[in-house]
């Protein structure tokens, strides 16, 4: 990281939703390392919250901590106008709220649906609104998909789904916010080591494969760099979305994958 890189966001203000672990407290270190401000949002991990604030104030960072589930529309217009109260302007989403589904066809209840897709699909839609309100020209909203999205996982419809939904959102929202000067993207994580991936990393694995093959082992040979990503890497991707670098790329899903096949 260049000196230049490291001051890239001073002045400017970011709310991280699901910032208190794996990516998006990558995403918080690393946007707040950069200048930002930080807004970490969370669901019910305080602890680990309020540790990645001391971590980030001891640091010389501004940050807070503040409680919303996204799944609830109201609590996050509650955080994302908290967040520009408290710091004056919003420039920043990072959307990183999401939770994960495994499930074959015959086993998906209308009750799996609604809480799949509150969190991964309507939660970001939210997101987008409320922080678009607070937004000036300039601002950058990134929000997170999954190569999931365009590779068939077998039991993993309902996830693929809900995230499939939010590159659709980008692609649309573009047009109506880049009259604003406001961009949005999204950033389709791969495999990630995240305490996630390492709860659910198996059932990515064809089913006839499953105890055969060691994870490791299956992931050296499905990937071209045969390892998986480091959160981040992965947050590198969503700091140069939210940079000025990428003024000119809006309504765009960029994949992070490290070159699955």
């Amino acid at each position: 990281m260049t000196a230049a890189d490291r001051s890239r966001f001073t002045g400017k203000v970011a709310v991280v939703t699901g910032g208190s672990r794996g990516i998006g407290a990558a995403v918080a270190t690393r946007l707040a390392r950069e200048g930002a401000a930080v807004v970490i949002g969370y669901r019910g991990n305080e602890q680990a919250a309020q540790a990645l604030v001391a971590a980030l104030t001891s640091d010389g960072a501004r940050a807070l901590a503040l409680r919303a589930d996204v799944a609830d529309p109201d609590q996050t217009r509650r955080l994302l106008d908290r967040a520009a109260q408290e710091f004056g302007r919003l420039d920043v989403l990072a959307s990183c709220a999401g939770i994960e589904h495994f499930g074959a066809l015959e086993s998906i209840t209308p009750a799996d649906f609604d809480h799949v897709f509150a969190v991964n699909t309507r939660g970001q839609l939210f997101a987008a609104q409320h922080a678009a309100a607070h937004m000036a020209a300039g601002g950058r909203i990134v929000l997170t998909s999954s190569v999931s999205a365009s590779r068939a996982v077998f039991g993993h419809t309902l996830y693929a789904a809900s995230k499939a939904a939010v590159e659709a959102m980008v692609l649309n929202l573009s047009a109506e916010l880049g009259g604003r000067g406001i961009t949005i993207n999204a950033i389709a994580p791969g495999g990630t080591a995240t305490d996630m991936a390492a709860e659910h990393a198996p059932s990515y694995q064809h089913p006839k494969l499953r105890g055969t093959m060691p994870l490791q082992q299956w992931v050296e040979v499905h990937g071209a760099l045969g390892r998986l990503a480091q959160p981040d890497e992965v947050a590198a991707g969503y700091a140069f979305l939210a940079s000025d670098d990428a003024a000119y790329l809006t309504g765009r899903t960029l994949p992070l994958d490290g070159g699955f096949f």
